[in-house]
């Protein structure tokens, strides 16, 4: 589709997004052995399947389906979880970059509610739009998943409705089975106030995070 599907680093003030590799594996086991009260919907490898999920992971993106992503928190340097742009789809005509999901994504318990997700998204939406020249971002998660539905709100997306027995379901003891997933959705006519309302509220979020930090506060 004259289009190949590879991800740059991208940086933000809480967040550095790295192309996943094999160097990662350690840092990864240890962010997804955190408390894993919220993975109940998602493919989040156990320590000893890591290795076999990074290889998954890059065999998709040698097929060029992929761009896997680790999140880095900026502060520590410390891998916190991974993201990916998957699913490019190109114009009508063949040529170009039209549409990409934003998916594959799961954080570390000591990283949500951080703003480490939301600058993420943010990056990743950039680049799609900015950089790419997509017309679409869409993500989607199991239909149950409220938190997962709740978060993909926060950072703009528009719900359009439910595929119905669509995807691999990851709930436990739910192997073999699909599950229905929500989708959402960014479009290119959208993306300069999702961005703008984006960058104010990492704004914020810088801001506090500063004044909590600040030499001689109590």
């Amino acid at each position: 589709m004259g289009f190949t599907l590879e991800g740059p680093v991208l940086e933000g003030a809480f967040v550095r997004l790295e192309p996943l590799g094999h160097h990662h594996a350690a840092g990864l086991a240890d962010a997804a052995e955190e408390q894993r009260d919220s993975y109940g919907f998602t493919w989040v490898p156990r320590r000893e399947e890591v290795p076999a999920y990074v290889d998954t992971q890059l065999g998709r993106a040698a097929d060029g389906r992929l761009a896997p992503y680790v999140q880095v928190d900026a502060a520590t340097g410390r891998i916190v979880g991974a993201t990916s742009f998957w699913e490019p789809r190109p114009w009508p005509s063949g040529e170009g970059l039209c549409a990409i999901e934003v998916g594959f994504t799961w954080l570390a318990a000591s990283a949500q509610g951080t703003g480490i997700n939301t600058e993420a998204k943010y990056l990743l939406f950039r680049h799609a739009f900015e950089t790419w020249g997509v017309a679409r971002v869409d993500l989607k998660t199991d239909s149950r998943n409220a938190r997962s539905r709740a978060a993909i709100e926060s950072v703009g997306a528009t719900f359009e409705g439910v595929l119905r027995n669509s995807a691999r379901s990851w709930a436990p003891g739910e192997d073999g089975r699909l599950r229905d997933s929500a989708v959402f959705s960014i479009i290119t006519e959208e993306w300069p106030a999702r961005r703008a309302a984006l960058e104010h509220r990492l704004a914020a979020l810088h801001e506090r995070r500063t004044a909590a930090t600040a030499p001689g506060r109590a």
